[in-house]
């Protein structure tokens, strides 16, 4: 009986976990559950005794970050490198959208369901209309693929032209500015019609210096390589 009070007593720890049940309340229903097999002699009652003390720091908030987090985190800073300036960087770049969410398994449904439906401005659909119309027309996915194993010239200068590679540059500096889903509908369409082509147009508007020299650049920096770029 011992053996399986004991299983029981971790599976409840597993629920309390998965469930995120808070501290408070999980330790309410730790020593509600520990009383409960004192009182039927499974184990002994004075063990509430030292649960109770255990239990306490951890839900006093002071106490906690004095016995516990701080000396934790001093552990942490001993054996962890220290972060460079690159990866601080990083950390700084950006913060996580809805997905963060997701990805720490209990996200608000009722929260994305009330973002906004993102739309096109008048510019971008004339672009998609225009444009990316023109440069479906042109692509021949087998020409490309098996035939030239490169984008037509004709297709590089209309690219070029309609400054397809400067999706994610300001107008400032003569690109188009659009926004992330502008950009993923062009691609969209572009992907139909030929998965090269729009790699083509991707990857400069995402792994291109563009943005980097956007948010990292100098002012001389970006008044000389991004209309270039644009």
């Amino acid at each position: 009986m011992m053996i399986l009070s004991i299983l029981l007593t971790v599976v409840l720890l597993g629920v309390l976990f998965y469930h995120r049940v808070s501290l408070m309340l999980s330790s309410l229903i730790l020593l509600a559950w520990t009383a409960a097999l004192g009182v039927t002699g499974i184990w002994n009652i004075w063990v509430l005794v030292p649960l109770a003390i255990i239990l306490v720091p951890f839900n006093v908030r002071s106490m906690r970050k004095s016995l516990i987090s701080a000396p934790v985190f001093r552990g942490f800073r001993k054996v962890m490198p220290p972060m460079s300036r690159t990866e601080k960087e990083a950390i700084d770049a950006g913060t996580t959208w809805w997905e963060g969410e997701l990805f720490q398994g209990n996200p608000d449904w009722k929260k994305l369901h009330n973002y906004p439906q993102p739309r096109l401005t008048a510019e971008a659909q004339a672009f998609i209309d225009g444009p990316v119309e023109e440069a479906c027309r042109m692509a021949n996915d087998f020409q490309i693929t098996h035939e030239m194993a490169d984008l037509p010239p004709e297709l590089w200068a209309f690219l070029k032209e309609h400054r397809f590679f400067a999706m994610i540059i300001k107008k400032e500096y003569g690109g188009l500015e659009f926004s992330a889903y502008a950009q993923a509908r062009v691609l969209q369409k572009l992907s139909g019609v030929s998965g090269i082509l729009a790699i083509t147009v991707g990857v400069p508007n995402s792994l291109g210096p563009g943005e980097l020299l956007q948010h990292y650049g100098t002012e001389e920096q970006k008044n000389h390589y991004l209309p270039r770029l644009a």
